[in-house]
């Protein structure tokens, strides 16, 4: 099945069932595709306004790449459901390894809107980088289960490494938006 042409009631409904999948891969891909919607929303809302015309070429570029994730992610959807399906443990950590990394390139295009995105929805840039760290994390557990059932302790040595690195990029990101807006907000 392909949840990305379905409505959400259909999803979460497979989602709550007693079915081997959809399950927290494909949840976790899901909250990453409203993080990056939710990006495109307040650079959609922003272009066109005066006040921040000078950032228009940027907002432009983090709209496009918001959109591309968007999609990707709702790939990551379906395609969690599939390798699941298919037991085979390759596909299996495949697909969390690759939602972590486009989280990593999702979570990047939330400071800079900050600045440069519509102050009225500056509590959405937050809650984008907040939803991409909760994705990112839920990614790194499917990427730790399926390498503890893969066996290949070189190749999971080097997994970890990068997951590593790209946990503390994102929660950096995220703790960095969290502050930032906390302080606008707040003022």
């Amino acid at each position: 099945m392909e949840y990305k042409d379905q409505n959400l009631t259909k999803y979460l409904d497979d989602l709550s069932a007693k079915l081997p999948a959809p399950g927290g891969g494909s949840a976790a891909a899901l909250n990453a595709a409203m993080a990056a919607s939710l990006i495109s929303m307040v650079v959609n809302f922003t272009l066109g306004k005066p006040k921040y015309a000078l950032f228009e070429a940027e907002l432009k570029d983090i709209l496009l790449k918001s959109e591309r994730l968007r999609k990707d992610f709702l790939e990551l959807v379906d395609l969690d459901v599939v390798a699941y399906q298919s037991k085979d443990i390759r596909k299996a950590l495949d697909v969390p390894l690759m939602l972590s990394r486009l989280c990593c390139q999702a979570a990047k295009l939330c400071p800079p809107l900050i600045k440069k995105g519509n102050i009225y929805l500056i509590s959405d840039v937050a809650v984008a980088a907040v939803l991409l760290e909760s994705a990112f994390v839920c990614a790194a557990f499917n990427i730790e289960i399926n390498l503890k059932s893969l066996g290949q302790e070189k190749l999971a040595q080097g997994i970890r490494k990068e997951l590593n690195q790209m946990d503390k990029m994102v929660k950096r990101i995220r703790k960095n938006t969290e502050d930032r807006v906390g302080k606008i907000i707040r003022g």
